[in-house]
C-alpha cells in the first residue's frame, strides 16, 4: 500500500491506472483509500462545477439573444445549444442533480446578469432580477427567447 501512496505524489496518472487495477483484482487492502477518497469527493465538486458553469453560460447567452436582438450571431446560439446540452447530459446522466440544479438556479441567473452586463455593457436593471424564463423553457431543445425591446 505505501507504494501505492508514494505513486499519488510522484505520478497521479500511474496511480490511477494501479488504483483501478487494484479495484479490479479486487485487492482492496492494498488501496490508497485515503487519496482515493478525496479524489472521488472532488470529482463530485467537479461536476457540481461544470454544471453550474454550463447554466450560467446558458442563462448569459439566453439574456443577450432576448435584449441585444441587433446582436445575434451564429456563435450566440451555438453556445446556446451546447450549453444546454451540455446540462441535459449531465442530468441524464446523474439525475440526482436535478434538486442541485434547482438550488442553484437563482445564484447562477444572478452571475449570468452580471456577464451580459460586462460583455453587452448595457445597465444591469435591463436585466430583470427575477429570471423570466422557466426551467423548462430554458432545457427545451429549440428554445430561444422573444426580444423585449
Amino acid at each position: 500500500m505505501k507504494a501505492v501512496k508514494i505513486l499519488y505524489e510522484t505520478d497521479f496518472n500511474l496511480w490511477l491506472q494501479e488504483t483501478v487495477k487494484l479495484l479490479k483484482q479486487k485487492k482492496l487492502d492494498q488501496l490508497d483509500i485515503d487519496n482515493l477518497i478525496e479524489e472521488i469527493e472532488a470529482m463530485g465538486r467537479s461536476e457540481k462545477k461544470g454544471l453550474r458553469s454550463n447554466l450560467e453560460q446558458l442563462l448569459m447567452h439566453l439574456l443577450k439573444w432576448k435584449y441585444q436582438p441587433n446582436k445575434r450571431t451564429g456563435s450566440w446560439e451555438k453556445s446556446i445549444l451546447e450549453h444546454r446540452n451540455r446540462i441535459l447530459e449531465d442530468l441524464e446522466d446523474s439525475p440526482s442533480f436535478n434538486p442541485y440544479f434547482d438550488e442553484i438556479f437563482d445564484k447562477c441567473y444572478q452571475n449570468a446578469r452580471k456577464y451580459a452586463k460586462a460583455e453587452t455593457h448595457l445597465p444591469l436593471n435591463i436585466f430583470p432580477e427575477v429570471c423570466s424564463f422557466t426551467k423548462t423553457e430554458i432545457l427545451t431543445s429549440d428554445y430561444l427567447p422573444e426580444d423585449d425591446i
